[in-house]
């Protein structure tokens, strides 16, 4: 069995190679975590809030792909709603290009987005000044 520091040099390699760019279709099997490979919301404390599929977590460390930046929202109370029925107002939404990492080093929420919300949110048209 490896110890936990092993684990965590396991995982370093992995986001390693995330990062840079090589290819490793495996590593999602083999970063244990809620939310893994799934559509998220993301709250930071100093960063904003961002939408993306998690591809890793460990402690306040969050890492998105195609991951889009939620300046603010309209037709929705709060996060926790936007994630659970998406905007009624996707046009009255600034929500910025996608990009296709962000590494949050603050992440102090993660909800999970449900289809309804997802398909609502890729309906905002991207915000550009």
């Amino acid at each position: 069995m490896k110890s936990v520091s092993d684990k965590i040099e396991d995982i370093k390699k992995i986001v390693d190679e995330i990062l840079i760019g090589e290819e490793d279709d495996d590593y999602a099997s083999r970063v244990p975590g809620i939310f893994t490979n799934q559509y998220v919301i993301v709250r930071t404390y100093s960063a904003g809030v961002f939408a993306g599929t998690l591809i890793y977590k460990e402690g306040k460390e969050v890492l998105l792909s195609n991951a889009r930046r939620l300046w603010s929202w309209q037709g929705a109370a709060s996060l926790s709603q936007l994630a659970s029925s998406g905007t009624s107002k996707p046009n009255e939404c600034k929500f910025p290009e996608e990009v296709e990492k962000v590494l949050l080093t603050e992440a102090i929420e993660i909800l999970k987005v449900s289809a309804k919300a997802r398909k609502s949110i890729d309906s905002v048209p991207v915000w550009e000044e």
